[in-house]
């Protein structure tokens, strides 16, 4: 079961309490806060009656846009830009 807690993506198997998982996301937190960095996902699944916990960083990376000849983040763009990037196709 995938949910949102603390602005972290937590997917747990069934099976594993919410108190488990609170206990969890408050462990991983410290952790990877002493290292300063932020958690995106954690994944919780049993494994031979123990618990596997696998945390994915934040990316800090931002998409890089070019648009009318200009590099820059999406956040930066006018209204003219940003209209010009919704107006793409995706030719995948």
């Amino acid at each position: 079961m995938a949910q949102m807690i603390d602005g972290i993506r937590v997917v747990a198997e069934e099976g594993i309490t919410e108190a488990e998982i609170a206990e969890i996301i408050a462990t991983e937190k410290t952790l990877w806060r002493a290292q300063n960095k932020e958690i995106a996902e954690i994944h919780i699944r049993v494994e031979a009656e123990e618990l596997v916990i696998t945390s994915i960083e934040r990316s800090p990376i931002k998409r890089v846009r070019r648009i009318t000849g200009y590099l820059s983040t999406n956040e930066r763009f006018n209204d003219a830009k940003q209209a010009e990037l919704s107006d793409r196709v995706s030719h995948f």
